[in-house]
């Protein structure tokens, strides 16, 4: 099929390949612009522009697609059979959707209609939902609101965030190949949504790491998982932000006001939440690498009673 590849983070880059080494014609692919980062004010590629260059493919990064006239004129001289989009991060506008063949196909990391917007990988982690994947959708004005083609499942387990986005990207890259060949030999039966069934998962800000403990250890133990790499998940003690990268969840009783530190040892950092203990098995030091914290305190002491902030 002639296609136009539309996204801009890890998580697009899997799908890009396996419809590249599927023998698919990618016209080209649109990504965000490049990003200033870091003192050094060096240029940073979106991850999906440089597998394109890496693959050849022509790369277009428009400043933005409403009222532009000139990037739509580039998406209908290409004549794409489909548009495939996966974490692109922009609104794409009724005309691009109208201009295929076989419309826009979103690659979404949630089984919809469960959780719907930017974030559902974390959604679902801290959700507690024991399984999350990924759905092929045909795309429409609403968002994440369209047909759905084609879904897979994974279990969550005690997935990080990290883990269990690389994976879903894996299916996903997987999925589209098989669904844009089950659409060619009209295999396909699109299902609608129960929007009475969705969610909406809305963009992570850097606060949200920080640790609630008045949240039950459950809740917090999820929280972290879902957190890590980004935006991770921090307290503060004593005026230094600490970082908690693994927990555990205690199940004994305690009258502690949540957060403070009921134990410290070799087996963790032991914090009242509501209605019971968190234990942090992993954590980073300001200023450190993150280790196992039975091996920070035996450098260093925090002490009982101590409450984190």
């Amino acid at each position: 099929m002639k296609l136009i590849y539309m996204g801009t983070p890890d998580f697009a880059v899997p799908a890009l390949q396996a419809l590249y080494e599927a023998g698919h014609e990618i016209e080209f692919a649109v990504t965000q612009p490049d990003a200033v980062r870091d003192r050094g004010k060096k240029v940073k590629f979106p991850p999906v522009k440089e597998k394109a260059l890496e693959l050849g493919i022509r790369v277009i990064q428009p400043e933005k697609l409403k009222y532009n006239e000139e990037f739509l004129a580039e998406v209908r001289n290409a004549e794409p059979d489909a548009i495939i989009v996966a974490a692109y991060g922009k609104i794409i506008t009724k005309r691009i959707l109208d201009t295929p063949k076989y419309g826009c196909l979103n690659i979404h990391g949630s089984l919809l209609p469960r959780f719907r917007g930017a974030a559902p990988i974390q959604a679902a982690i801290i959700e507690g939902d024991k399984e999350t994947g990924v759905t092929i959708m045909q795309m429409e004005k609403g968002l994440d609101t369209g047909d759905m083609l084609a879904k897979a499942a994974t279990e969550i387990g005690s997935k990080t965030g990290e883990e269990l986005h690389d994976e879903l990207a894996a299916i996903g890259a997987e999925l589209i190949v098989k669904t844009l060949d089950d659409l060619l030999a009209g295999k396909i039966t699109a299902e609608k949504q129960d929007d009475s069934l969705s969610c909406y998962a809305p963009m992570i800000a850097k606060e949200d790491g920080h640790v609630d403990f008045t949240l039950s250890p459950e809740e917090i133990e999820r929280r972290i998982r879902a957190f890590d790499p980004w935006p991770g998940s921090f307290a503060d003690l004593g005026g230094r932000r600490f970082r908690f990268r693994r927990a555990q969840v205690v199940h004994e009783d305690t009258k502690a006001a949540p957060g403070t530190v009921l134990a410290a040892g070799e087996e963790g950092l032991d914090i009242a939440a509501k209605g019971g203990v968190l234990r942090v098995t992993e954590l980073q030091a300001p200023g450190r690498k993150r280790m196992n914290t039975g091996e920070y305190l035996r450098g260093n002491s925090i002490e009982i009673g101590t409450v984190l902030r």
